[in-house]
């Protein structure tokens, strides 16, 4: 195991020791408590201020409580799913309220951790967009409420670029040209092994016409052309200098300091990058030089962006599962909050009527035209080791510590084990 890896599991084992002491406090209060614990975590420490806004709206307009308290956890997606599996599968109650990647759902819905919110269900799919509550689904059944949704989006340097580019091979010409000029590197992107390199790759993959799982979810295609096609673009632009110095250890919030640094001409990352580098971060030297545009295509393709996103769910041990749930219809339902997620931390709102009030607002503008096109990851109980494994092969290759070809056989072989079962 790396010093990384052995770093991070004691990170995650030391947050399920305070939550589960915090656990048996909570136990000693007899009946519904009067304070939530909403657990959240995610890209920075960015997260808790925006969890924190939310309550303080909640607050006004619940002067009675029950009050709600932030429980931050770590901000990696690899390290966050696994304090919550830990606090779950145990049965403690001392969470009520529960942030998730969309792409966690199926599996806490199918290990019973989440309350089946069908009263709420007709309200949310009236109010909000139609991917965001599609994602919240599984199994026929809404298990979570909207909060915010995502997609993947393209930065550049608008005071040293005009246009953006509109395919990959013209964003490697351009960022090159570019960045000898202005000693810069051309493009950086999070390239660390974990969630964030997955969802970077199936867009290289599915920009060039590949597809996971066929549309019954369970056959696999996961074709070769495209798949063996994504890695070498990833290899080469790694071993040619087109990525980043440093781009294989990087998360979201490493890409965004460094391109925020003055450190690349392009960045891939999420709406919520915006903010921080246009002012909320006092550490921006990109501030007014901010561009943003869709994702390039390659030749001959269309772009494609990963749809990401959050949604609040229920924990099924919660000591207050009404009031738990009325602050995730709050949440999700509320114009001011929606709106707020947009204006202040430029988060894409799941509410449709935020679409249409702040039209003027360039980030909502732009995922208005991507959102209706961004492709969901595999919707499976198994994604959990499915990314595990893609994580495992796609940093290998891209590196060049693994074959291409053997590593799109590994994954096509995992891939039909999982479905299969064997």
């Amino acid at each position: 195991m790396s010093s990384d890896a052995m770093l991070s599991r004691r990170a995650v084992l030391a947050a399920a020791v305070v939550l589960a002491t915090a656990g048996c406090a909570d136990a000693t209060h007899s009946g519904s408590r009067a304070e939530l614990v909403w657990a959240t975590g995610g890209i920075g420490p960015a997260d808790r201020d925006t969890a924190l806004d939310v309550v303080a709206q909640w607050a006004r307009l619940h002067p009675d409580g029950p009050k709600v308290r932030v429980e931050p956890l770590p901000p990696s997606s690899n390290d966050l799913r696994r304090i919550l599996e830990l606090e779950l599968n145990a049965g403690l109650k001392n969470l009520d309220i529960l942030t998730l990647d969309v792409v966690w759902i199926p599996q806490f819905a199918q290990r019973g951790w989440l309350v089946d919110l069908r009263d709420l269900r007709p309200e949310i799919e009236r109010v909000s967009l139609p991917g965001p509550v599609q994602a919240a689904v599984w199994n026929g059944t809404l298990w979570a409420a909207p909060q915010v949704t995502d997609a993947g989006i393209l930065y550049y340097r608008s005071d040293l670029v005009g246009q953006p580019p509109t395919t990959w091979e013209d964003l490697i010409d351009i960022g090159r040209r570019v960045g000898e000029r202005s000693g810069l590197a051309p493009f950086v992107a999070a390239g660390k092994q974990y969630e964030g390199l997955v969802v970077q790759y199936l867009e290289y993959f599915w920009g060039l016409g590949g597809e996971v799982f066929g549309h019954d979810g369970q056959s696999v295609l996961f074709q070769h052309d495209p798949a063996v096609r994504a890695l070498t673009f990833m290899r080469t632009a790694f071993l040619e200098g087109v990525y980043a110095p440093g781009f294989n250890t990087m998360d979201e919030e490493e890409a965004r300091k460094t391109f925020q640094a003055g450190g690349a001409v392009f960045m891939r990352s999420w709406p919520y990058a915006y903010q921080q580098m246009n002012g909320g971060d006092p550490d921006s030297q990109v501030v007014g030089k901010l561009g943003i545009a869709p994702l390039p295509a390659f030749t001959g393709h269309r772009s494609i962006t990963a749809l990401g996103g959050h949604n609040l769910a229920v924990s099924a041990s919660s000591g207050n599962i009404p009031a738990a749930t009325e602050f995730v219809r709050f949440v999700a339902t509320s114009r001011d909050v929606q709106l707020g997620l947009a204006q202040r931390h430029s988060l894409a709102p799941t509410l449709k009527v935020a679409y249409h009030d702040l039209v003027a607002d360039p980030m909502v503008a732009l995922l208005a035209t991507v959102l209706p096109s961004a492709k969901p990851r595999p919707v499976t109980p198994e994604w959990a080791a499915i990314s595990a494994e893609m994580q495992q092969q796609v940093y290998g290759a891209y590196t060049g510590n693994q074959d291409l070809e053997a590593a799109v056989e590994a994954l096509r072989n995992f891939l039909n084990a999982t479905v299969t079962g064997g």
